[in-house]
């Protein structure tokens, strides 16, 4: 499972300023107009071209459920791209993010320490820096495994070391059994 990467995609889309397009009809002319043309909608949505022409016109109103999903996830990834790209910017630079978790926590610490993994609720403001290595990650293409470690990072960093005013010795975070995480930004 993807959870940073759904949890990146949740956040972007609570910086929209209006609300994406809602009926069928509307999200398929949006898509066309963004893609210039129903088959390149086809192949964005996995359907024929002739469907989205239906979907356009009103001919067909229900699709399966799937179809519908893929629609309303199109335009999501599509809609107010400079919108989000100015909150991505600002939370780069200067107002970091919050991440929220419930998850297993586990460490690598000096001996005579434990290290077995807890489960944690945690909820911790991360600087700047771990925002834009997040993003710049997300962009590059990293896989899941990669955005985990960029926030466990984080949170070793900031809540566990205290920002390196305790367990200085603390050399490993992993974030393992993910409950729920949510990211704010």
């Amino acid at each position: 499972m993807d959870e940073i990467s759904d949890a990146l995609a949740r956040a972007d889309a609570e910086a929209f300023t209006r609300r994406p397009p809602r009926t069928l009809r509307g999200q398929i002319t949006y898509l066309i107009r963004q893609l210039g043309s129903a088959r390149a909608v086809a192949a964005e949505i996995g359907v024929t071209a002739d469907s989205v022409n239906r979907y356009r016109r009103g001919a067909r109103r229900n699709p399966p459920r799937a179809v519908t999903e893929r629609v309303e996830a199109a335009v999501r990834a599509r809609w107010q791209p400079r919108v989000r790209a100015r909150r991505r910017r600002r939370a780069a630079t200067t107002g970091g993010i919050t991440v929220e978790t419930r998850a297993r926590f586990g460490y690598t610490a000096p001996v005579g320490t434990t290290d077995d993994g807890r489960l944690r609720r945690l909820t911790v403001h991360l600087p700047a820096e771990y925002a834009d290595r997040l993003f710049t990650a997300r962009e590059a293409g990293a896989g899941d495994d990669q955005l985990r470690r960029i926030v466990a990072e984080g949170l070793r960093d900031i809540y566990f070391r205290d920002g390196g005013t305790r367990a200085p010795d603390l050399t490993d975070v992993a974030l393992t059994d993910i409950d729920y995480i949510d990211l704010e930004f």
